[in-house]
């Protein structure tokens, strides 16, 4: 399947609104540099939140899911977990992120999947964007 049609599949790049709320859905967009770690961790926690819907992508060329372009225009938030991965970013999009909120949440790759500390600093430096 064309990687577009895929994130159509998945609902990636619709408006959607939460059932029964009538309120347009958040898109948030987490992402580091290998899309296996910490931004899929943060894409399962937040996953549940009302009125949210998460994917993960990475920066580097040997991303599980790289970042796209589709990626970026279904965004409405933007989550970097580090300061490169804002630079690389940029450098690479930067006319797709010109209306874009990018929050860098300065967290080290120092975790592995689902980490209960790296939960924890999720939940502290997240959470407060985000209502539940």
């Amino acid at each position: 399947m064309h990687t577009l049609s895929l994130y159509r599949h998945l609902g990636f790049g619709r408006r959607t609104e939460e059932p029964g709320w009538g309120r347009p859905t958040l898109n948030v967009l987490f992402i580091c540099g290998k899309n296996r770690l910490r931004s899929p961790s943060a894409e399962h926690l937040f996953a549940d939140y009302s009125g949210v819907e998460t994917a993960s992508a990475g920066v580097n060329n040997d991303a599980d899911v790289p970042v796209s372009q589709e990626l970026l225009e279904w965004a409405d938030l933007i989550f970097v977990m580090e300061q490169n991965h804002r630079k690389k970013l940029t450098a690479r999009f930067a006319s797709k992120l010109a209306n874009k909120r990018i929050i860098c949440l300065n967290i080290s790759d120092d975790y592995e999947y689902m980490a209960p500390t790296l939960i924890k600093v999720l939940e502290a430096r997240v959470g407060r964007y985000l209502s539940r």
